[in-house]
């Protein structure tokens, strides 16, 4: 799939069809700032789910922290016990697998769940860590010298946001 043909409500749509898969009665969403979270939060609403759901920020367990700094996205906020929790841990794009060992460095530190999924929009390859999801709308190649990010409409439609770097 070509990064032109990346449609990001219709790859939206798989990931629910997916997703449906992994929950079990008592399944937590918890989305990474900030694509993450607007995944988790569509989610939630669109299959009715009940349990609570968090934010998971990766600033402080990052391993470029000294270069990055704070980001101005939201930070963590896990309304559930993680002890004994299980975690469907959702974000928009899959690269290095950086984002989600820092996210899960994180996530420990509130608890121990039971058990901890990873579903992403699109897997863009270029993994520098031994990181996978369970779920993935979409495996495509990326440039380098691209970044690719999901991006949220006000009217909540989802699109990509493709840019040079």
């Amino acid at each position: 799939m070509s990064l032109l043909a990346l449609d990001a409500e219709a790859l939206y749509a798989d990931l629910v069809h997916s997703v449906r898969g992994l929950l079990q009665p008592d399944t937590h969403l918890l989305g990474v700032t900030s694509g993450g979270v607007w995944l988790a939060e569509r989610l939630q609403k669109d299959l009715g789910l009940s349990t609570a759901m968090g934010t998971i920020s990766s600033s402080m367990h990052r391993d470029d922290f000294a270069r990055r700094g704070m980001t101005a996205s939201a930070q963590t906020q896990i309304p559930f016990d993680v002890n004994g929790a299980h975690v469907l841990l959702l974000d928009d794009v899959l690269y290095t697998g950086r984002t989600v060992r820092a996210v899960l460095n994180e996530l420990f530190d509130f608890g121990r769940p039971a058990s901890v999924k990873l579903a992403v929009l699109v897997d863009r390859g270029g993994r520098e860590l031994p990181v996978a999801a369970e779920v993935c709308a979409a495996r495509i190649t990326v440039p380098g010298t691209q970044s690719l990010a999901l991006a949220r409409a006000e009217d909540g439609r989802f699109s990509f946001n493709v840019k040079d770097i």
